[in-house]
């Protein structure tokens, strides 16, 4: 298979899996305390709606701290089980989760630290009823710094070598 198709195959599928891990979390703990509304599509996003009226700011911060917390679990356990992902025969699977690995190392770090000013705050809104907006951007902008290196130094080398042996996809 072409190199740009397991590309494009694996960037869909870091999206598709940002989203059901990051808005899961969300739906479960939504599901978990009774304040589940509805599943919001908005273009190519999705978006759990909640009865916020219904949850104390506790709740609702751990409500949005929960998608975060899914896909940094998810994302050291993709980072430590990489050695063995980069054994697998496919090059697709391969790509798969080198970008899935990539979008929960960087997502939410990146939009927690940085983005979430330029974006109306999503999960920031709530996160800030249990910390300070700028201590938790700070934390999120460390994490940033230590995912990026946890990526250049660990992730990537592994990959790096799974793709230059020329196996054959399966």
């Amino acid at each position: 298979m072409n190199k740009r198709i397991r590309q494009y195959i694996g960037l869909l599928s870091a999206v598709l899996m940002y989203y059901i891990i990051h808005e899961g979390a969300h739906l479960i703990y939504a599901l978990s305390v009774g304040a589940f509304r509805k599943i919001n599509f908005m273009g190519l996003g999705v978006q759990i709606g909640i009865y916020e009226e219904q949850m104390s700011n506790l709740q609702l911060g751990i409500f949005c701290l929960s998608g975060t917390a899914a896909t940094m679990v998810t994302a050291y356990v993709l980072t430590l089980t990489a050695s063995q992902i980069c054994k697998a025969d496919s090059k697709v699977f391969k790509a798969c989760l080198y970008y899935i690995t990539i979008a929960m190392l960087l997502i939410d770090p990146l939009y927690l630290s940085i983005l979430c000013g330029f974006f109306g705050g999503g999960d920031m809104n709530g996160i800030a009823l249990l910390f300070p907006e700028w201590a938790a951007r700070i934390f999120f902008g460390a994490m940033l710094v230590i995912h990026c290196l946890l990526f250049w130094r660990t992730v990537l080398p592994k990959y790096k070598r799974a793709f230059m042996t020329g196996e054959p996809d399966a």
